[in-house]
């Protein structure tokens, strides 16, 4: 599932989200941030992963996919 942590997102991180996930990835320290600010309590019992990818991207991004999928692989296969 993906979200963003933007007004602007077009499907933004809910609480329910939240809840339903087990691990959360965030692009950036900033959005891991927001994250917590605005679902602190939620947040309580879930680990946040942050990737240290740049957002800057455009969706579905080929260098983008690639990148996202180096880099949660190995959260993926334990």
């Amino acid at each position: 599932m993906s979200a963003g942590t933007e007004p602007s997102a077009v499907q933004k991180v809910s609480e329910k989200m939240i809840q339903w996930a087990d691990l959360i990835f965030a692009f950036e320290k900033r959005h891991k941030e927001r994250l917590q600010e605005r679902f602190g309590d939620a947040l309580k019992h879930k680990h946040i992963v942050v990737l240290d990818i740049a957002d800057d991207y455009t969706y579905m991004d080929e260098e983008l996919v690639n990148m996202i999928q180096l880099s949660v692989e190995p959260y993926l296969n334990n």
